[in-house]
C-alpha cells in the first residue's frame, strides 16, 4: 500500500522534497542533511550538508527556485544553493537566544518562518547589498516553544502551534519585500505581526503540527491529547475539535479541501473528514499485515520460528504497520492540498514511505478521499 525506503536505523527526524520528487533531503537525527537522488528505484546520497553544529530541527526544498533552508538546535539557519556541483550555504541572522524548532518556506518563496524556542517566530527575507537572510519578529502572544507553522497560499498569514496549548494566525506581511496585502477572509488589517485569530481545542495537548488548506479557509491543528481541530474562517471562525482514543498526532495535512491525513505515535496514516462544522474518522490508511499465526497450533508455530531462527520475542516485536516507529512527519510528494495524489511520510524507524492516493481508494474498501 505504500513504497517503503529504508535511511539507515536513526530517525528520520525531518525531511523535504526537490520539484519533481527525484532527490529528498532528510536529517538522520544529527547535524547532518543528507540529499539523496532517485538512481534505478533506488535512492543514492549525492551531497552532506554539514554546517549545523547541533541537531536539525527543521528541512524545507522551495520548488521553483530550487532553494533549501535549514534550521537547528544551534539556534541557526541556512539557505542552501546549488552551483552546479555543490551546495553553498548563506547565513540568517535569527536572533534567536533557544534552539530553532520548524521552518517553512512562503508559498512565493521570497521569504521564509522559523519557530524556536524563544516564544518567537523569525520571519526573514533577503538583503541584496548584505548578502544574508534578515528576520523580523513576532512574539506576543506566544508563551512557549513554537512547534510548528504553516503559511497561507495568499503568501501573507502564518498559522503557528506552541507549547502553551494554543494555535496562532498572523499577518506576516513584509512591507519591505512586497505590496500591501488586501482584506481577506482572517482580517482586514494586516500589519506585521498582527494577531488575526487565537484558537483552543479547549484540552492541555501541545499542538505538535498546523496545516491551512488548499483554500486558506480552513486552518487543522493536532495535538499531543489525541486531537484533531479545524478552524473555518468562512463559517464565522467556527472550530471543530475531535478527541480521538488514538495515540497522540505529530503531524498532519489536507490532501483535498475537506480530507486530513493524520500520524503520530500509533505509526500509521489515519484520514479524516473536515466538512459541514464536524471532524469524522474515516479509515486508517495502512491496513495491519495479519501474522501468520491464524489457527496453527503451538508446536506448528514454534517449528515455524524455528525453521526461521526466529525467537518467540522477535516476532513479538515486529509491529504489523509498515512503519515500525512514530511517524515524525507528513509531506506533499506529488499533486497539492487540493487534489494530493502522493503523500509521504517519514518515521522514527529511518523509514520514508510514499502513499499512492488512488491505490489506497482501489485497496480499501468503500474509501473515497474526496
Amino acid at each position: 500500500m505504500g513504497t517503503q525506503y529504508q535511511f539507515g536505523v536513526e530517525p528520520v527526524t525531518c525531511h523535504a522534497w526537490n520539484k519533481d520528487q527525484t532527490q529528498l533531503a532528510i536529517s538522520p537525527n544529527n547535524m547532518e542533511v543528507h540529499i539523496y537522488g532517485l538512481s534505478g528505484g533506488q535512492w543514492v546520497k549525492q551531497h552532506t550538508l554539514a554546517e549545523h553544529t547541533q541537531r536539525v530541527t527543521g528541512i524545507d526544498w522551495a520548488p521553483q527556485s530550487n532553494r533549501i533552508v535549514t534550521c537547528g538546535v544551534d539556534r541557526n539557519a541556512y539557505v542552501w544553493t546549488f552551483d552546479g556541483t555543490k551546495w553553498e550555504p548563506v547565513l540568517v541572522i535569527l536572533r534567536i537566544n533557544r534552539a530553532a524548532t520548524c521552518v517553512k518556506w512562503s508559498p512565493q518563496e521570497n521569504k521564509f518562518a522559523i519557530g524556536s524556542g524563544a516564544r518567537l517566530i523569525s520571519v526573514c527575507y533577503y538583503e541584496s547589498e548584505n548578502n544574508w537572510w534578515v528576520s523580523k519578529h513576532i512574539k506576543k502572544p506566544i508563551r512557549s516553544t513554537v512547534t510548528c507553522i504553516d503559511w497561507h497560499p495568499n503568501n501573507y498569514i502564518l498559522g503557528c502551534g506552541s507549547s502553551d496549548f494554543k494555535t496562532r494566525v498572523y499577518s506576516a506581511y513584509v512591507k519591505e519585500i512586497e505590496s500591501k496585502p488586501s482584506a481577506n477572509e482572517w482580517g482586514s488589517k494586516l500589519p506585521f505581526a498582527a494577531l488575526l485569530g487565537e484558537y483552543s481545542n479547549g484540552g492541555g495537548g501541545w499542538v505538535h503540527s498546523v496545516c491551512f488548506s488548499a483554500s486558506g479557509t480552513k486552518l487543522a491543528w493536532v495535538g499531543h491529547d489525541s486531537s484533531i481541530s479545524v478552524v473555518d474562517a468562512s463559517n464565522g471562525m467556527a472550530v471543530a475539535t475531535q478527541k480521538t482514543n488514538f495515540l497522540p498526532f505529530a503531524t498532519c495535512l489536507w490532501v483535498t479541501e475537506n480530507s486530513l491525513v493524520v500520524a503520530g505515535f500509533d505509526n500509521l496514516p489515519l484520514l479524516f473528514n473536515c466538512s459541514a462544522g464536524a471532524v469524522k474518522f474515516v479509515e486508517k490508511l495502512d491496513i495491519p499485515k495479519k501474522s501468520g499465526g491464524g489457527n496453527m497450533s503451538a508446536m506448528s508455530r514454534f517449528k515455524a520460528m524455528d525453521k526461521r531462527g526466529e525467537s518467540e520475542n522477535a516476532t513479538a516485536t515486529k509491529m504489523e504497520t509498515l512503519h515500525q516507529n512514530s511517524i515524525r512527519q507528513l509531506s506533499l510528494h506529488s499533486g497539492g492540498k487540493d487534489s494530493c495524489a502522493k503523500f509521504a511520510t517519514g518515521g522514527n524507524d529511518g523509514q520514508i514511505i510514499v502513499w499512492d492516493v488512488r491505490s489506497l481508494e482501489s485497496q480499501i474498501a468503500g474509501l473515497t478521499i474526496a
